[in-house]
């Protein structure tokens, strides 16, 4: 088996492992950031901070071996205002559709059918994004702050391990109180094959460093949503499509440097690098999802649905799509790839997502 056939196999293996543990265990990004805000409940909040704690001290050590290919990933840029407003409409977006675009793809595998509205809607927005390309790529490049650097690090010319030591060490302390406190775990009755958040929090941590260490790039999978919106517009509209720059556009073409490989990767519905680590991972997701939920007696596709429930779901997923090329990738690949290695626009987009999940807050309760 080549060096594709392995990305191909390990990345339906990394999505149906996280798509399995993320539905058993309740693990929600946007929920994380949702539940502070409507109910006041920090306990998934806590577990992403675990999530990318861990994910931080694993990336690092894996630079430090030589075991990642690229530092920064490759498509991390300087940082940019787009970055910020990219997060905050992506904040409400997951609110709306009641979870990222990873929560959606494992809820849809599990039969909830709101999820299935979102991940539609994914594609969707990723057909709109198309239209006005050109127009926001200039306003981006007006929007890109005065600063060359990709991450912290690089803007301070420090080692990168010293301020991991100096976030992961605060944080363990910070962590075992919460131990003590027993907030690590949910009180009453727990469903049956329960899995606790913070093994989940572990196993994405150790996930996204090992897939990152074959692929070179962190887990993120919302280009592919791009491919598909692509893909049906060539169908249904061949002349429109071929109009549209967006679906031409390269912006992965970098060479491995142990390798010594061209890897091409872009919106359009071609197979390509991106396709390769992206594609999988979503099946795997949805299959993940899928299992989990069979295994439980859950995999339910309930047919009375109120109405409000899938126009909030298709509408956040339009918005996750339109963010997510906005603010160039989706909550996933920001917080638990970009975040790690302290990226800038990482932590902007991530900024962005608290007053986005406050909106998204606000809004929801009006809908439903």
């Amino acid at each position: 088996m080549g060096s594709w056939g392995y990305i191909l196999v390990s990345g339906l293996a990394v999505g149906g492992i996280a798509g399995f543990l993320m539905h058993r265990s309740g693990f929600c990004l946007a929920g994380a950031f949702r539940d502070v805000f409507l109910f006041r409940d920090a306990f998934l909040a806590r577990n992403l901070l675990l999530a990318v704690v861990a994910s931080m001290v694993l990336f690092e050590g894996a630079r430090r071996l030589g075991l990642l290919p690229f530092h920064p990933f490759p498509l991390l840029g300087p940082p940019s205002a787009a970055h910020l407003a990219g997060g905050m409409v992506f904040g409400v977006g997951m609110v709306l559709a009641g979870g990222c675009v990873v929560g959606t793809l494992y809820k849809t595998g599990a039969g909830n059918l709101p999820a299935a509205a979102a991940v539609l809607g994914l594609i969707a927005g990723s057909a709109a994004y198309a239209e006005f390309h050109p127009l926001w790529s200039s306003l981006r490049a007006v929007a890109r702050l005065p600063v060359d650097a990709v991450t912290f690090p690089l803007l301070l010319t420090v080692d990168p391990g010293i301020i991991v030591l100096a976030i992961a060490v605060p944080a363990a302390f910070l962590f075992a109180r919460w131990r003590r406190e027993g907030k690590w775990s949910r009180r009453g009755d727990l469903p049956r094959g329960y899995v606790p958040p913070w093994a989940a929090a572990f196993a994405l941590a150790l996930l996204g460093t090992g897939y990152c260490s074959l692929t070179g790039m962190p887990i993120g999978i919302t280009t592919s949503y791009s491919k598909m919106a692509g893909w049906a517009e060539s169908l249904l509209a061949p002349r429109h499509f071929e109009s549209l720059t967006f679906f031409r556009s390269i912006p992965l073409s970098v060479v491995h440097p142990g390798t010594g490989e061209l890897l091409l990767g872009g919106p359009g519905p071609v197979p390509d690098y991106i396709s390769a680590v992206q594609l999988p991972v979503i099946a795997g997701i949805l299959l993940g999802g899928a299992l989990s939920a069979v295994l439980v007696s859950e995999l339910t596709f309930r047919r009375r649905i109120h109405a409000g429930q899938l126009l909030a779901g298709f509408s956040g997923g339009v918005l996750m799509a339109l963010s997510s090329r906005l603010g160039g990738g989706c909550n996933v690949w920001h917080l638990l790839g970009g975040m790690p290695i302290l990226a800038l626009p990482s932590l902007l987009f991530a900024a962005g997502l608290f007053p986005g999940a406050w909106m998204g807050g606000r809004l929801m309760a009006k809908i439903l």
